[in-house]
């Protein structure tokens, strides 16, 4: 058995399927990037049949990342296939992931087909996949609740008509790690031709297991490709955390003995750059890139590492990109430098009239606040794509005012289709009275389910992250914005959640 571990990151297809987690065709490229330059070995890029957004998404991440594998996800029918082919047409290297539902829950419930006609068109979808691409992978969806005897049979006919890959997801998060360990080793024993394919596994965290499940499937039952996300980002409670997992099998190298081509400093960035993307927050204790995955605040702890840091430290902050590294521009400071940083930091621009429009407002921000870090820059940009559309709704300027025994009242200039309009309210407070003056024009009758505000980096001057969900006829979007006036963030927040809304793209909700 091969002791390369494959690993497959699906940030930008599973991951995106969190409410409002949906992610725009340049925010995809930039994480696409990231992941490659984190040597990720295979990028699923999204599923090409749900909309025309998705499949311009996954060609231009094709057309445009070189060193991973680009993926498509497919159902097992011919329409969903051609499309998933066509949309990976420029990939150095493509694959096609097709899946059927194969519990008879959901053969019986969602499916409304027997045992014989999922074999059947399982295996005509891999025949027909295998006509287009060469690098095939098929998953039983659901199949950790499937019959063993049946998905026995699905899974030796489909490696028969070509597929190169088996995945085995553990859909609903059900799964124990010895049992779903064993599990995967019961099917590579009892199917004859299981050594002609590599095996994978692609495990929810809906009990909290996700990461110990997958790794179980690969010590245990011989798996070598492991499906994950940045962030263990995912619908409901999520999917398999990619960053725990590499450091999990880095630093138990003695247990697990395996090799990965994952260029782990590169984590923390990836980390970051999805966050602030999707609105999405990384808790301050989640393990490997939370803020406090490597701080003392014991006593008997702070000495230990002050004398040896191996006494409470695994690993190294340093070998997933932690470092203090921070770029202190001002007015004088120079273009190339920032266009310098943004490589660094896996932000492509596509033209020399973005990058100086980003400078622009790199100078600007370097004026209010005295040290611009890392994350200030991922906002800058992020919050600067945000307005690229001419439909969307973009912030242009505010005033407010705030006294105590007042009623706080804001006055907000926006943009509406590319026109500025003006609206004004009173309200509970400054963020409310100014959310209230956009709804004045707007009147979009959203639901907002969540406001979320994080500070970007350390200390009073840091840039506050603002991140609004709105929800509104059954669609849940996110909306993200920066500004070290947290009354202006949480007003552009609220106008990029207002854009998602009105954007007419729609999805077709696939689960593996």
């Amino acid at each position: 058995m091969s002791d390369k571990l494959i690993i497959f990151d699906t940030t930008l297809r599973d991951g995106e399927q969190s409410p409002g987690a949906s992610m725009t065709k340049d925010a995809k490229v930039r994480i696409a990037r990231q992941l490659e330059r984190l040597k990720v070995d295979v990028i699923e890029a999204g599923f090409a049949a749900s909309s025309n957004g998705d499949f311009d998404a996954i060609q231009l991440i094709a057309n445009t990342v070189k060193d991973s594998t680009i993926c498509s996800l497919a159902r097992a029918n011919d329409r969903d296939i051609s499309r998933a082919a066509d949309a990976l047409k420029g990939a150095n290297r493509a694959r096609i992931h097709t899946f059927i539902a194969t519990s008879a829950l959901h053969m019986e419930k969602k499916l409304r087909m027997t045992p014989d006609q999922v074999l059947e068109q399982a295996r005509q979808s891999v025949r027909y996949a295998r006509n287009l691409v060469g690098d095939i992978e098929f998953s039983p969806e659901d199949g950790y609740r499937s019959d063993n005897d049946f998905l026995c049979r699905v899974l030796e006919a489909v490696i028969a008509e070509g597929a190169t890959t088996i995945n085995v997801p553990d859909t609903v998060g059900y799964a124990i790690p010895e049992l779903y360990g064993n599990f995967i080793k019961t099917l590579r024993e009892r199917i004859p031709n299981s050594d002609k394919a590599i095996w994978s596994v692609h495990c929810h965290n809906d009990l909290g297991m996700a990461v110990a499940n997958s790794l179980a499937g690969v010590k245990l039952g011989g798996a070598r490709q492991i499906e994950c996300t940045i962030n263990g980002l995912g619908e409901r409670a999520g999917n398999c955390s990619l960053e725990e997992v590499v450091m999990a099998i880095k630093t138990r190298k003695d247990y697990f003995d395996l090799t990965m081509n994952i260029d782990a400093k590169h984590i923390l960035a990836a980390s970051r750059m999805v966050s602030q993307i999707t609105g999405f927050v990384v808790q301050p204790n989640k393990a490997v890139v939370g803020a406090n995955a490597f701080a003392h605040a014991s006593g008997i702890h702070q000495d230990g590492v002050l004398k040896a840091r191996d006494t409470y430290e695994i690993m190294r902050a340093e070998d997933v990109g932690w470092t203090n590294n921070k770029i202190v521009l001002g007015k004088l400071s120079g273009r190339n430098a920032f266009k310098q940083r943004l490589q660094e930091l896996g932000i492509q621009l596509e033209s020399e009239a973005e990058v100086n429009t980003a400078f622009a407002k790199f100078k600007e921000l370097a004026d209010r606040k005295s040290e611009i870090f890392d994350e200030d820059i991922l906002a800058l940009v992020i919050d600067e794509s945000a307005s690229h559309d001419q439909d969307a709704f973009g912030f242009v300027s505010m005033s407010q005012r705030s006294e105590t025994g007042e009623r706080p009242y804001a006055n907000i200039v926006f943009t509406a289709g590319g026109k500025e309009v003006r609206g004004e309210s009173n309200g509970n407070g400054p963020v409310d009275a100014s959310l209230k003056a956009i709804e004045t024009h707007v009147n979009s009758g959203a639901e907002m389910v969540l406001y979320s505000v994080n500070a970007i980096s350390g200390s009073t001057e840091s840039q506050g992250e603002v991140t609004v969900r709105l929800q509104s006829n059954g669609r849940v979007v996110n909306g993200v914005g920066a500004d070290p006036d947290i009354v202006v963030a949480s007003a552009k927040a609220y106008l990029n959640a207002l854009s998602k809304l009105q954007s007419k793209s729609e999805r077709v909700m696939a689960q593996g």
